[in-house]
């Protein structure tokens, strides 16, 4: 008890720099009237808690120099305006951030204290003050609601996510000019919604190439592809309800389809599903995954129809792929190439 006070008592005196950033008013008030905080108050304005940050409170605020975000901009390797657009930028704000009003002597060595973000912070006073991985500089900086502490370096929880996913699968084919036709027949099928749904999903994507190959070997028309009767049948053939990420594949794993058939895993000479070789992988989405391939899958029940004529589309099955297969449901190329398997 005595070492632990003892530590306390020298932590205090050795952060008692107040007048250095002393201001009056309210939290925000103190933040707004110190130059060393322009850009934690640029952040709260554009994450619009300066209002909160004004109400009633307390509060305890670690706040962040200019020098600290300074540093943590370069480590990200991001600009200020990049960070100050993040979708998460509130949230790392409300982690410097406890209610109530601790002061300095109210801190204990190894407490931990709930952030208005969620997460809690741990208190170290071994070797000074430090939250976290950041030291106080400057303790008990009052305001008429609450405290500020400042701190060297920006607290990050672990929520945090520098390049978070903001697409769905269906928003991965939307937003690229090369899915047209794919979106298109998404559309016919009446499967945007559902692929829309929480998932997860992994798809296994053909590319409009695809689809223009297939029409010149088959001698339809994109209008003719689009009436196919079985058309949702062969979209869900590209769908596995679970996210499978290139490092769960196993040589010779079969995967499960919507559609209700099986695709076959082949690792032995790149990675091919069925017979189909994957170009590109592991692109994520909010509900699944997309993994693009070099041709279409066709389940072996599908029969080509006409109005002129029936015909038997050649079968894949669930292990073979012909040259120019079917339908595609999402794909997106040149995000990243699969890495092999030996």
């Amino acid at each position: 008890m005595k070492r632990t006070l003892v530590i306390v008592l020298v932590a205090i005196m050795a952060l008692s720099t107040v007048g250095v950033y002393a201001a009056e008013g309210d939290i925000v008030d103190v933040a707004s009237g110190i130059d060393d905080f322009s850009i934690l108050v640029s952040a709260l304005q554009e994450a619009e808690l300066v209002s909160a940050l004004q109400g009633e409170g307390p509060f305890t605020v670690f706040a962040p120099t200019n020098e600290a975000f300074a540093t943590l901009l370069s480590e990200l390797g991001i600009t200020a305006e990049e960070l100050l657009a993040h979708p998460q930028l509130s949230d790392v704000l409300l982690y410097h951030v406890v209610s109530g009003k601790v002061m300095s002597s109210d801190l204990s060595d190894g407490m931990t204290a709930a952030t208005l973000q969620g997460e809690s912070l741990n208190i170290d006073l071994m070797n000074g003050v430090m939250i976290n991985m950041s030291n106080v500089t400057s303790a008990d900086v009052e305001a008429t609601n609450g405290v500020i502490h400042v701190i060297d370096k920006v607290l990050v929880p672990e929520a945090f996510v520098l390049n978070p996913i903001e697409n769905d699968v269906v928003d991965i084919a939307l937003g690229n000019e090369d899915f047209s036709m794919l979106v298109s027949l998404l559309s016919k099928a009446d499967l945007v919604e559902a692929l829309q749904g929480e998932g997860p999903y992994t798809v296994f994507a053909p590319t409009n190439q695809a689809f223009e190959d297939l029409l010149d070997a088959l001698d339809i028309s994109a209008s003719e592809l689009m009436e196919q009767p079985d058309l949702a049948k062969v979209l869900l053939y590209h769908v596995v309800p679970a996210k499978v990420m290139s490092t769960d594949l196993v040589d010779g794993m079969m995967a499960p389809t919507l559609n209700g058939n099986e695709l076959q895993i082949d690792l032995s000479n790149g990675v091919k599903i069925n017979m189909s070789n994957v170009i590109a992988a592991d692109i994520e989405a909010t509900n699944g995954v997309v993994h693009v391939i070099d041709s279409i899958l066709v389940p072996s029940d599908f029969m080509l129809q006409s109005v002129s004529m029936t015909e038997s589309l050649p079968k894949t099955g669930d292990i073979g792929l012909i040259p120019f297969g079917l339908l595609g449901i999402l794909g997106i190329g040149g995000l990243g190439i699969m890495k092999k398997r030996k």
